[in-house]
């Protein structure tokens, strides 16, 4: 049976209904869709800020250690001359003398300076007294000898004269007249490589009055033979 004017009114409002219902729904699913997109673009925002803030933090603490480290690094240059500059500058690091060159086989006592104390009672003659006995050929007279030496008065063992402070042995030619005659005579026949004092008396050194700012008066010397040759 058809439907009456009136049912097909219903219809018609109902099928309005519907339409708008439909349309309310998609609307609202668009602003719910606009929605999610501005909150996910807000949150990738708000994570890209973190990030360049992390990163800022990061460049931040890396230029605050190096920059301490550079302080670290300067303050004791600053503070006190460092060690090469103490080296490279003769006058801050006074060296010592360097080791005498040695016979083989000699004793290594003979690389260090002696001690020489004063003698006691009236020296009358030459004394030789061996102290280290050398394994080299004995002293000729006429042969240039190498030596390190000390000299001391012999009544109260004040150094006058040392080769040691120089740090560089003495040569000369021995048993010619060259040297005092207490030398002449107390180092021929010492063997190369031996340690010997020499209690030399005034007559045999170089006299009693000093003329010429010599050492007056008895001597005592501890010489060391190096070489001869």
């Amino acid at each position: 049976m058809p439907a009456t004017p009136s049912q097909q009114g219903v219809d018609a409002v109902s099928e309005r209904t519907q339409n708008r219902t439909k349309s309310e729904r998609r609307l609202a699913a668009q602003l719910a869709a606009q929605k999610a997109a501005e909150a996910k673009r807000r949150r990738q925002a708000w994570a890209g800020g973190l990030a360049g803030l992390a990163v800022v933090a990061v460049l931040v603490t890396v230029f605050v250690i190096v920059a301490q480290r550079n302080d670290d690094d300067a303050a004791p240059q600053a503070g006190a001359p460092s060690a090469s500059a103490a080296v490279d500058d003769p006058a801050a690091a006074p060296t010592a003398p360097p080791a005498p060159q040695l016979p083989e086989g000699a004793d290594p006592a003979l690389a260090t300076k002696p001690t020489v104390k004063a003698g006691t009672g009236d020296l009358k003659k030459l004394t030789v007294t061996p102290l280290i006995k050398g394994t080299g050929p004995a002293v000729k007279a006429g042969q240039t000898i190498s030596t390190n030496y000390v000299g001391v008065f012999y009544k109260d063992g004040k150094e006058f004269d040392a080769s040691w402070n120089s740090g560089q042995p003495v040569s000369f030619p021995i048993g010619v007249g060259q040297v005092i005659k207490g030398w002449d005579q107390g180092l021929v026949g010492v063997t190369v490589g031996s340690r010997v004092q020499l209690d030399i008396p005034a007559d045999l050194a170089y006299g009693d009055s000093g003329e010429g700012g010599r050492p007056a008066g008895p001597l005592r010397f501890v010489v060391d033979v190096l070489a001869a040759q």
